[in-house]
């Protein structure tokens, strides 16, 4: 059954985002209001089982990586033991996790020895009081202290940094500084209307004026060569250990070769992060549906994947709608 999960346009989708909880222990500006969200009742999440067997599933159909997320991964209870199990299952071939670093430290050895070897850990200043009032929590310190445990445990450590105009813009230069002597890739990604609430972004911070920032500091930047289907423009300046990289969120411009799904924490199937529908998994297994009728529906569902993210909003979301939160899509 090798690559069965094909769409309409010839794109294999072999990588799965899984969130498997809504809540979050911050309350950051671009991704739910300040008082937080009506979070999902527990009954309404998926069990530990279910999210296995899905990932079974789903691994059968040529998914061979899996990104564990959120809302905060970690607040799920015995996140850790689930995040073991998944690491056990046949065909996977990359399993890695989006954090944001606060309750992850403690389990850092844990993490080694399930074979986790990329971290995505979300930072999006490196000042005290931005983060502050960025995150409206006073956790700085511990993602610092996170962060610095990743990466004496030989994990790789990607930084997710969104951008945002008047908010940490002074923290682009000392975050792609990080680079100059840890091994470190940092990610700059463009703000995007998922914020739980009808505030308006704005643009004047895309990928161009990033970059075109990056590039006035630190004079001479090579191109990497990207990965197939990487969300990311990816970039090092001479002599440093690390690398930066810009993801153009909101542009969309890497959605021509997407091979993603992503899996809500109400069990829901997107094919695209704009994406307002979706299948409910989580329904048809507690419905009884066998595991071949869960794998035509994945099936049908890829096959009406959207060609990109501006298709996927144009059909699916009301424009005079509240802004979903990530949170409850799944990061």
């Amino acid at each position: 059954m090798k690559d069965m999960l094909k769409d309409k346009f010839g794109r294999t989708i072999n990588y799965l985002r899984l969130a498997v909880v809504d809540r979050c222990n911050l309350r950051c500006t671009y991704c739910m209001p300040e008082n937080g969200l009506p979070w999902i009742k527990q009954s309404e999440l998926m069990t530990d089982d279910e999210i296995i067997r899905l990932c079974n599933i789903f691994t059968q159909l040529g998914v061979d990586k899996i990104r564990i997320t959120g809302g905060e991964p970690f607040v799920r209870k015995n996140c850790m033991e689930l995040i073991h199990r998944i690491s056990q299952i046949n065909k996977l071939n990359e399993l890695s996790i989006t954090t944001n670093g606060i309750l992850t430290e403690p389990f850092i050895p844990q993490l080694k020895a399930a074979g986790i070897k990329s971290v995505n850990l979300s930072i999006d200043t490196l000042d005290e009081n931005r983060f502050f009032k960025i995150t409206r929590r006073n956790e700085f310190w511990q993602v610092m202290k996170t962060m610095e445990g990743l990466l004496s445990n030989d994990i790789q450590v990607k930084i997710n940094c969104v951008v945002m105009d008047g908010q940490n813009i002074e923290d682009i230069i000392p975050l792609v500084n990080l680079g100059k002597t840890l091994p470190i890739a940092v990610r700059f990604i463009e703000e995007m209307p998922f914020n739980g609430d009808n505030k308006e972004i704005s643009l004047k911070w895309n990928q161009h004026n990033i970059y075109k920032h990056i590039q006035e500091h630190f004079g001479e930047i090579n191109k990497l060569q990207d990965p197939i289907s990487s969300t990311s423009y990816n970039y090092k300046i001479p002599g440093f250990k690390g690398e930066f990289g810009i993801i153009a969120a909101y542009s969309r411009s890497f959605c021509g070769d997407c091979n993603r799904g992503r899996i809500s924490p109400l069990g829901v199937l997107k094919t695209c992060l704009y994406e307002g529908g979706g299948i409910n998994l989580k329904d048809e297994m507690r419905l009884g549906k066998t595991d071949m009728e869960l794998k035509d529906l994945i099936i049908q569902s890829v096959q009406h994947k959207p060609k990109d993210g501006w298709e996927a909003e144009k059909i699916s979301l009301d424009p005079n709608a509240i802004h979903q939160s990530m949170a409850t899509i799944g990061g």
